[in-house]
């Protein structure tokens, strides 16, 4: 029953926190496209302007947010963070009231190093509460609820643009907040002892060097960063992609914009639940492929269809599922490596090798839609060519897993 409750209060949390973030930045996206903005700032500029406002901290600040996660415990650092996450919706309040671009911008990027600091602590969680064998259980369920959440910002960002004002987006991000905070600090768990003496650098190169060696030790622990960032890297540029796809070169409505984001959101969240449900160490190999070639497949469909709304939804439904069978497998091959509280560090590790991907993801998705005047087809060729390398990547190394 404690199990139980802890897994519900961990799940709620992880979920309250990524829909404020996402919220948040879909919010900007489809309230700022009315806003006085620079006259340098487009629509594609500022979608990845605030994409890479949540990413940046990661680059900088996973290092430190390892070490935070291994000498403290990680219950009393997720609660904290919480904490920390009113004043920054109160400085995105200060935003949309006065339409400041730039300040709202500013306070994604805020809320992205709130959300760095506390990663390692919530993702060490799960083995905390379920163990070993409740690892493939606990990764689905928790990418699930994290989609679900961004499927849910994304319908109430688009909606609120259609339909209300931003005053109601105003208090949504403190009812938010306060949800996180008090799930957050219900969580109650047993840890390992934390380790005073912990050695890891908080320098980013240094700490990158130091956890690819001690990584390197545990042959499924890189080969999973690999497959959860290359996972984050596409599923960035889709996302992105989307918006460009569904507002310029199909002219749908915020809303109808909004439907087809969250459909991908549920489709992730579906392929979570079934990876969480058919993963173990046995069948990781297996199901990592079954969700590369579906992906590589429905993007050819797309591109060769050029489909309209239903069948775009529909598409993008089984592509989002197919890239959560790929993930979650490859995110469980790193929780269940025997490594105690330094699996803090490799989670850190995990997020400054996603994030920098993502990163590339966001530069992908700028230059070729620069070079292609907005072309989202290219987007969605790029993205299918990613796709294919990861595939080759994951087979060469498939000993290792």
């Amino acid at each position: 029953m404690k199990t139980t409750k802890n897994w519900t209060y961990l799940f709620s949390a992880n979920f309250f926190g990524i829909l404020n973030d996402n919220f948040l930045k879909n919010s900007i996206i489809f309230f700022g496209m009315v806003w006085v903005m620079p006259s340098w700032l487009n629509l594609s500029q500022l979608t990845t302007l605030v994409a890479a406002g949540l990413v940046a901290p990661y680059l900088l600040l996973s290092p430190l947010s390892g070490k935070m996660a291994v000498k403290y415990s990680k219950q009393a650092v997720f609660r904290w963070c919480k904490i920390a996450e009113f004043p920054i919706v109160l400085l995105a309040c200060l935003a949309f009231w006065k339409q400041w671009i730039l300040v709202a911008v500013l306070s994604v990027f805020i809320m992205g190093i709130q959300s760095c600091l506390y990663s390692p602590s919530k993702y060490g969680l799960i083995r905390d509460i379920g163990g070993e064998e409740g690892v493939p259980f606990g990764s689905g369920v928790f990418e699930t609820m994290a989609f679900l959440a961004i499927l849910v910002g994304t319908v109430i960002a688009s909606f609120m643009a259609d339909y209300s004002s931003d005053m109601v987006v105003r208090i949504l991000f403190f009812v938010f907040a306060l949800l996180g905070y008090l799930f957050a600090r219900a969580i109650r768990v047993r840890e390992l002892p934390v380790e005073q003496e912990q050695k890891s650098s908080i320098n980013p190169i240094r700490f990158l060097k130091q956890s690819y060696r001690f990584a390197a030790q545990y042959p499924c622990i890189n080969i999973g960063v690999f497959g959860v960032s290359m996972f984050w890297l596409i599923g960035g540029l889709l996302q992105m992609n989307l918006v460009i796809h569904c507002k310029q070169s199909l002219c749908f409505s915020s809303t109808a914009t909004g439907i087809i984001m969250a459909i991908a959101a549920t489709g992730i969240a579906a392929g979570c639940v079934l990876a969480g449900k058919i993963t173990n160490r046995k069948k990781n190999k297996r199901v990592i492929f079954i969700g590369l070639v579906g992906m590589i497949l429905i993007l050819m469909l797309i591109i060769l269809l050029n489909p309209g709304f239903y069948l775009l939804a529909t598409l993008i439904f089984f592509l989002a599922l197919m890239g959560g069978l790929f993930e979650v497998p490859c995110l469980s091959m790193i929780q269940q490596a025997n490594i105690g509280r330094k699996l803090g560090d490799m989670l850190a590790y995990m997020n400054f090798i996603t994030f920098v991907f993502v990163l590339i993801g966001t530069l992908i998705f700028s230059f070729v839609t620069q070079l292609t005047h907005e072309n989202s087809m290219a987007v969605f060729a790029s993205i299918l060519v990613l796709c294919l390398f990861t595939t080759v990547v994951m087979y060469a190394r498939r000993s290792k897993f």
